[in-house]
């Protein structure tokens, strides 16, 4: 399709496609904690907690690049 291959359309899709979701579960967590009436402290919680998630992606690219895997 379009000239590319599986691996790309994979790879492309995995990249953006889950970051999208990420900054889509950001605009969820900040209406959920804004309808919540969470406070600063219950925002900060569950940004935090949805850091990590992001974090670990993050680092599975970094590793991947790091051992030479791509």
């Amino acid at each position: 399709m379009f000239g590319l291959t599986e691996e790309q359309i994979a790879e492309f899709g995995l990249t953006w496609g889950v970051g999208g979701l990420i900054a889509l579960m950001l605009l969820i967590i900040w209406s959920v904690a804004r309808e919540s009436k969470a406070g600063r402290f219950g925002t900060f919680v569950l940004f935090f907690v949805l850091a990590f998630g992001i974090l670990g992606f993050a680092m599975k690219q970094v590793i991947q690049w790091l051992i030479g895997i791509r």
